[in-house]
């Protein structure tokens, strides 16, 4: 509700009276007015700097915006990921125009983000019968392939599944948890496919954009407070801020899932949101090689040292855009890793370790360069493998 305006308002707002003020100023009667041009994109570089301030301070005038936007998207057909090659220098000069988002999303946020706009994206460019196009999904357990057929519309309902987790630990509704299944990500999706009355459709779209548009507008408004906010996946946990980038990584996989199933073209996200996707698995890695060393899948300690002490480093070398090099502590994950005590390194490309990490690619078949400790690199590269699920 904004305030400052005097006068009665002959629609029924309150402070519609008369334009008063400095030059600049306009009334909450004309800016209502401008409501209808605002939505099509229609007013000018000051008319649109206006109608926004007031927006934010006028409740009704806001609600009216959201309504003419939603209208004027069921107006304009959806657009393909064909790009029109002016887009650049038009989005260029857009930004360059307007201020930085009041409320901006949290750069741990942004892959989350960027991913399920460009899933999204794809979506509204395959045809009607494509969403019951087989994908092949695939991971590993326990060293061993899995393989399981699922659809197009079957995926996004995994992914909408897995993602309420990430609802669950902010608050908010959870479109899952009626169904039943445990808190982990693969008797959510079970609980998912067999409680639909019928196989998914190419109508799970519309609540899986919804439930991420919430996601990220709620992640926004707590800002990095929320970060640190634990999301349990039932046999373990990862704070918000990983949560969300474990999101994008598996959107972004099952994208080009997807999109392989269409037969359709697809890039790996930016360098930089690759670089977090990779540390993140890069980070889980120590956690992950002690857990396979309890269950007898990697050897056992060689150079046990007190926590906090530099112990047996492995270097991982993860070369392209969104590369990096990680020191990856071999016997503990309370140790130091430390460029001093490497014993093996291992080189890759930064897709193919996430097309490892996320089940993509074998072991065996990783094309990896390798050098000293072979068992070392063994139990590594086993162990980026067993980070996949479905």
């Amino acid at each position: 509700m904004s305030g400052g305006h005097d006068g009665a308002a002959g629609d029924g707002s309150p402070g519609a009276g008369p334009d008063t003020g400095g030059p600049g100023a306009r009334s909450h009667r004309t800016l209502k007015s401008l409501l209808g041009a605002w939505a099509l994109a229609a007013c000018s570089a000051d008319e649109t700097t206006a109608v926004e301030e007031h927006l934010t301070e006028c409740a009704p005038c806001a609600d009216e915006a959201l309504r003419l936007r939603d209208a004027v998207g069921l107006l304009q057909a959806e657009r393909g990921l064909d790009l029109d090659p002016a887009l650049r220098s038009r989005v260029l000069d857009t930004c360059l125009g307007r201020r930085p988002a009041r409320i901006p999303v949290p750069g741990w946020a942004r892959p989350y983000d960027t991913e399920t706009a460009r899933l999204d994206a794809l979506l509204a460019d395959i045809g009607p019968g494509e969403w019951h196009a087989p994908v092949q999904l695939r991971w590993f357990e326990e060293d061993e392939p899995i393989r399981r057929k699922a659809t197009v519309a079957a995926v996004i309902g995994h992914l909408m599944a897995v993602d309420g987790l990430i609802a669950t630990a902010l608050g908010l509704d959870d479109p899952v948890d009626a169904l039943g299944g445990d808190g982990d990500p693969t008797s959510r999706t079970e609980a998912y496919w067999l409680g639909s009355r019928q196989p998914p459709t190419r109508a799970v779209r519309a609540p899986w954009r919804e439930q991420s548009h919430t996601l990220i507008r709620t992640v926004s408004f707590a800002g990095d407070g929320a970060s640190e906010l634990h999301v349990s996946y039932g046999s373990f946990g990862l704070p918000l801020k990983d949560a969300l980038l474990e999101r994008a990584f598996e959107c972004w996989v099952h994208a080009d899932d997807i999109a392989q199933a269409v037969d359709y073209p697809y890039e790996p996200p930016s360098g930089p949101h690759l670089h977090q996707l990779i540390a993140l698995a890069a980070g889980l890695l120590p956690g992950t090689l002690a857990a396979r060393r309890r269950a007898g899948l990697a050897a056992p300690v060689r150079g046990l040292v007190a926590a906090g002490s530099p112990g047996r480093t492995l270097h991982l070398e993860v070369e392209g855009p969104g590369g990096g090099d990680w020191w990856i502590p071999l016997d503990s994950p309370a140790a130091v890793a430390s460029p001093d005590r490497a014993v093996a390194h291992i080189a890759m490309d930064a897709v193919e370790f996430c097309q490892l990490a996320a089940g993509h690619v074998s072991p065996q078949e990783a094309a990896a360069g390798q050098l000293g400790d072979k068992e070392a690199v063994r139990d590594v590269l086993f162990a980026a493998a067993s980070l996949s699920r479905l």
